[in-house]
C-alpha cells in the first residue's frame, strides 16, 4: 500500500448555532446547522500546528483518501501526508464541507427541522462570508484559538482571503491559491449559463426535485460541462485531445460524440451528477459570485489587511485564464499597500485553472518551502 492511500482521515459532524444562531449576510439567523468535517494528523499540546484547507467548488472535505463513497483517493492527496508540504507529522489538517454544500454540512440538500423535507430553495442564500464564519464556529467547537494557516485553491483561495481578513489575529499564514479578491464578470456569466441550465432543466421541478422523486442530472451534468472547460486551458485540450475522433475512423455526420474532447466532457457530466446536488451547485456558484472583499472595505482591497500580521504566499498559474495571474497580483498589490509580508510566485504551466489540483513540481516545492519557513518563524518542531 502507498503512503498516500495510508492516510486515512477522521470524519465528524458537529451541530453548531444551537443557542445562538449564526447571522447569514441576508439577513436569516441560521441554527441550528451542521458541519461535516475530517482531520488529518495530529493536534500538538499547544494546539499551535492546525492548517484549515478550504475546498473549491465541487470539492469536500476528503482532502486525502479513500473517499468513503467514490472510493478515490482524496482531491489533494498528493499533498497531505507524511513528508508531504502538508506534513502530518507536523501539522494537523482540518478540512470542513462548506456551508450550503452537500457532503453532510447544512445546505439545500438536508433536511429542514421545521418541515422534515429537504430544504430546496428554502435555504437562505450564503456568502463566502458566511463559510468562513461557520468554519470559525467550528474551530471554537474544536477549541482551536489560531490557524497556523489557512490554505486553498479557486473558492477556496476566496474562503483564505476572507479568513485573514475577518479574523486576521486567527491566522498566522495565508496560501490563496488560483483565485481573486472579487469574482469577475466573465465568471459570474459563466457561471450564469451552469445555473440555467439546471433551472431549464424539466426535472428540477423548481428546487422541489426530491420532493418529487425527481433529479436534474441532464442540467446538472451539462453546468458541469461547461464549467469543466473553463478549468483547463486551450494547449491542455489540444495537448490531450486535439481534433482526434472518439472509438471511429471517420466523421458520423451526426450529434453524437465524433470527438475525444466531447467524449471527454460528456464523461466529466455524466460522473458530476453522481456525487454533487443541483441546488449545492446553484448556491455555492452564487455564493462566489457575491465575493467582492473590497466592497466590505470602501471599495479598497488594502483596507481589508490594514495592519495585518498574517503572513502571505499567493500563487498563480500562467496558464489559467479563469483566475488569470493579474488578479492575483491586484492582491499583492493590496497587501503590500497594508504592508502585510507577502510572498508572491507564478507557477510556468500549461495546465490552465486546475493546476492547483494537479502534482506540479515547482507548485509543491512552493508549499513545501512557504510552509516550512513559516513553521520554523512560528516555532513549530517536527514531532
Amino acid at each position: 500500500m502507498s503512503q498516500v492511500s495510508e492516510i486515512i482521515g477522521e470524519g465528524g459532524k458537529v451541530e453548531l448555532g444551537t443557542k445562538t444562531p449564526l447571522r447569514l449576510d441576508c439577513g436569516v439567523d441560521l441554527g441550528p446547522f451542521t458541519i461535516a468535517y475530517q482531520t488529518y494528523g495530529r493536534l500538538n499540546a499547544e494546539r499551535s500546528n492546525v492548517i484549515l484547507v478550504c475546498h473549491a467548488l465541487t470539492g469536500d472535505q476528503h482532502v486525502a483518501g479513500p473517499h468513503p463513497e467514490q472510493g478515490k483517493l482524496g482531491w489533494w492527496h498528493f499533498m497531505v501526508g507524511p513528508g508531504r508540504p502538508l506534513d502530518t507529522d507536523r501539522y494537523f489538517i482540518i478540512c470542513a464541507n462548506v456551508l450550503g454544500g452537500c457532503m453532510g454540512t447544512s445546505g439545500p440538500k438536508e433536511i429542514d427541522p421545521a418541515t422534515g423535507k429537504p430544504y430546496g430553495l428554502h435555504f437562505p442564500v450564503i456568502t463566502i462570508a458566511d463559510m468562513v464564519r461557520a468554519q470559525a464556529l467550528l474551530l471554537d467547537h474544536l477549541n482551536i484559538e489560531q490557524l497556523f494557516c489557512v490554505i486553498g485553491g479557486s473558492m477556496g483561495g476566496m474562503q483564505a482571503l476572507q479568513w485573514a481578513a475577518s479574523f486576521p489575529e486567527r491566522v498566522f499564514s495565508a496560501v490563496p491559491i488560483a483565485t481573486a479578491a472579487r469574482h469577475s464578470a466573465q465568471n459570474i456569466a459563466f457561471h450564469e449559463v451552469g445555473r440555467q441550465a439546471i433551472i431549464a432543466d424539466p426535472d428540477w421541478c423548481g428546487g422541489d426535485y426530491f420532493n418529487h422523486g425527481k433529479r436534474p442530472t441532464r442540467g446538472l451534468a451539462v453546468a458541469r460541462m461547461a464549467a469543466h472547460i473553463t478549468y483547463l486551458s486551450e494547449a491542455a485540450l489540444t495537448r490531450k485531445f486535439g481534433r482526434a475522433l472518439q472509438d471511429r475512423k471517420v466523421v458520423t455526420y451526426g450529434f453524437d460524440a465524433d470527438f475525444q474532447v466531447e467524449s471527454y466532457l460528456r464523461h466529466q457530466g455524466s460522473t458530476f451528477v453522481d456525487r454533487f446536488d443541483a441546488n449545492a451547485y446553484l448556491y455555492i456558484t452564487r455564493a462566489m459570485d457575491y465575493f467582492d472583499l473590497a466592497e466590505e472595505y470602501d471599495g479598497a482591497l488594502a483596507n481589508a489587511f490594514r495592519e495585518t500580521k498574517t503572513r502571505f504566499c499567493v500563487v498563480s498559474f500562467t496558464s489559467d485564464w479563469l483566475f488569470p495571474t493579474q488578479e492575483s497580483r491586484e492582491i499583492v498589490h493590496a497587501l503590500n499597500g497594508a504592508a502585510a509580508n507577502v510572498s508572491f510566485v507564478e507557477i510556468e504551466t500549461d495546465t490552465g485553472h486546475d493546476a492547483f489540483l494537479l502534482d506540479e513540481a515547482k507548485f509543491t516545492e512552493t508549499l513545501r518551502g512557504f510552509l516550512g519557513g513559516a513553521a520554523e518563524h512560528r516555532g513549530l518542531p517536527l514531532r
